[in-house]
């Protein structure tokens, strides 16, 4: 097809230049551009959903490094989501690959549970995972290598404690525009076969009037697999602003500190073409079919939280048997 030249447009107030004989320009130019979707939702589950549809509405077609042949193309866009409360009920919703156990075992995850699971990135037989999101943020900087002795030593010309400092700048200057935290290490990420998904959390508290310090949070992810792994992501992240950070700053501040808004950036929010199908079946094809209710749980309700709560110890031996399986230092 012939690009549109100029005179291809005709003089039409409120078109994009006019209206091409066959094909708007800005149409094609549209079809070139990733789309950028904006949601919003009272609790985390709503938000979830809406993410998701917007996804499933308005998503581009793009192929990934990761597809197998025959797999049709994923379901692609930024995103910007945003939980205004992100403890408010319901918190859980069922469109996820997983269940409860699933979920607290990456709330432990986020909170240093696997960090002994990190490989020696000298040593081509060492299986074990390359980062985790809770190594990076608590010691950014340093990685792990074989020393010619044979023993695992951590390895890097520095160190930053991000959570702890992040902590201790909030509590200092809670309006601070500083206090944020990064993963990305270019050194050895820019060749990792699966790089950090997480980028970057930003902090802000505000305070309201009766003296309650309101924790904002703004987390952007290069890659958001929105069906596999997004919502335990966001799940595990508001657990992580509450147990961590947000109680980090309420010791050290001697103030009431809770969760304020949740903004959710995702560079690339997509589902994979090889999930679309389940994903319809379990959620898109049944929303009309089903009330919202019947779509979530609440994290307080007490089967779940008991559920939720026993879990631990059947997630410490899981990863005790891989420490088992795999040479890893015990969990500290």
């Amino acid at each position: 097809m012939r690009r549109p030249s100029f005179s291809d447009f005709a003089a039409a107030p409120g078109t994009c230049l006019g209206r091409p004989k066959s094909l708007r320009w800005c149409d094609l130019r549209a079809m070139m551009n990733i789309p950028v979707l904006t949601v919003e939702g009272r609790c985390l589950a709503e938000t979830h959903e809406r993410a998701l549809f917007a996804l499933y509405r308005h998503g581009a077609r793009l192929s990934t490094q990761y597809d197998k042949p025959g797999d049709p193309p994923s379901l692609d866009c930024t995103m910007n989501a945003t939980v205004l409360d992100p403890l408010a009920e319901p918190m859980i919703h069922k469109a996820f690959p997983g269940g409860i156990e699933d979920l607290r075992e990456y709330v432990m995850e986020l909170q240093g549970a696997k960090d002994h699971w990190i490989k020696n990135m000298n040593d081509p037989a060492d299986t074990r995972w390359e980062y985790t999101y809770h190594g990076r943020l608590a010691g950014y900087g340093t990685w792990r290598e074989k020393a010619p002795t044979g023993e695992s030593r951590e390895t890097g010309s520095f160190k930053v404690a991000q959570i702890e400092r992040v902590i201790a700048k909030l509590a200092r200057q809670p309006f601070t525009r500083q206090a944020q935290m990064i993963t990305w290490m270019p050194n050895l990420d820019l060749d990792c076969y699966d790089p950090p998904c997480l980028q970057s959390l930003w902090y802000r508290i505000l305070e309201s009037p009766d003296g309650i310090w309101w924790l904002n949070c703004n987390v952007r992810f290069r890659s958001n697999d929105a069906w596999g792994a997004s919502f335990m992501n966001m799940f595990g992240f508001v657990l992580f602003n509450r147990d961590v950070i947000a109680a980090g700053v309420a010791r050290q501040a001697g103030r009431e500190v809770r969760l304020g808004r949740l903004n959710w950036q995702a560079d690339s929010y997509h589902i994979y073409g090889k999930d679309l199908e389940g994903a319809r079946q379990r959620l898109f094809d049944r929303l009309e079919s089903t009330t919202f209710k019947d779509r979530v749980l609440e994290f307080s309700d007490p089967a779940i939280r008991e559920w939720y709560d026993e879990a631990e110890a059947t997630v410490r031996e899981k990863i005790a048997e891989y420490d088992r399986t795999h040479g890893a230092p015990p969990a500290k």
